[in-house]
């Protein structure tokens, strides 16, 4: 048995869950005021440190909103509109590492309930993803507790792969995304799905494999 891990926006899925996650919250009546003045402040409050990396990890718009309320949301979200945007050669991927008895782990910056909702649709029962900070039920404007991003995501698979006992020298990783570099370098097998301009360059210079729509119009370019 190996561990596979796999990353979800770009990867398992077309574009940005969380950003679509969005617009079904606003359009289901979830986003106001207070949570448009809370994003705005998280900017300010934490941009002159955190950089451009502050974007990531501002989930304020889910300011006061019932976490067990979120979590209904992200379930019908994801059957109802992400599914639609699944990624089939990575999805197939995933799959055959399920039916080789591998285990599988869904490793993302994506919210923590769209993660869990996207993996009970594909049998997966091992998630790690953006855990935001709550209290009393309700979510806060504060920094996520745990977000699996960049040189985190590896430190977060070192993690799983000594919670399960498992080589991470051996295992498989898939992501899109120049900022997954980290935790491709560490494994046996890296993937790169649809990859952007950086992790193509990585993947080529790596003679790293490349799965995806795109990839060969890409390769030549």
């Amino acid at each position: 048995m190996k561990l596979a891990i796999f990353d979800i926006d770009g990867t398992l899925v077309k574009g940005s869950s969380e950003r679509l996650f969005w617009g079904y919250l606003a359009a289901r009546g979830r986003q106001g005021p207070r949570q448009v003045f809370a994003y705005l402040l998280f900017l300010l409050r934490y941009l002159p440190t955190g950089g451009i990396h502050t974007i990531k990890k501002n989930k304020a718009y889910l300011t006061g909103l019932r976490t067990s309320d979120v979590a209904m949301l992200a379930s019908d979200f994801v059957q109802t509109r992400l599914v639609k945007r699944l990624n089939e050669p990575a999805v197939q991927r995933l799959k055959e590492h399920l039916r080789r008895g591998d285990t599988v782990v869904l490793l993302s910056g994506t919210l923590e309930p769209i993660a869990h909702a996207l993996a009970a649709h594909l049998g997966v029962r091992r998630v790690c993803a953006t855990l935001c900070s709550e209290r009393h039920g309700r979510y806060l404007p504060q920094p996520p507790e745990t977000h699996p991003f960049g040189a985190a995501k590896l430190s977060l698979a070192k993690q799983l792969a000594n919670q399960l006992d498992l080589d991470l020298q051996h295992a498989s990783a898939y992501g899109d995304s120049g900022h997954d570099v980290f935790l491709l370098e560490a494994v046996g097998n890296p993937v790169a799905v649809c990859p952007d301009q950086a992790l193509l360059n990585a993947a080529l210079e790596n003679d790293w494999e490349i799965i995806g729509v795109a990839e060969a119009q890409r390769a030549w370019r």
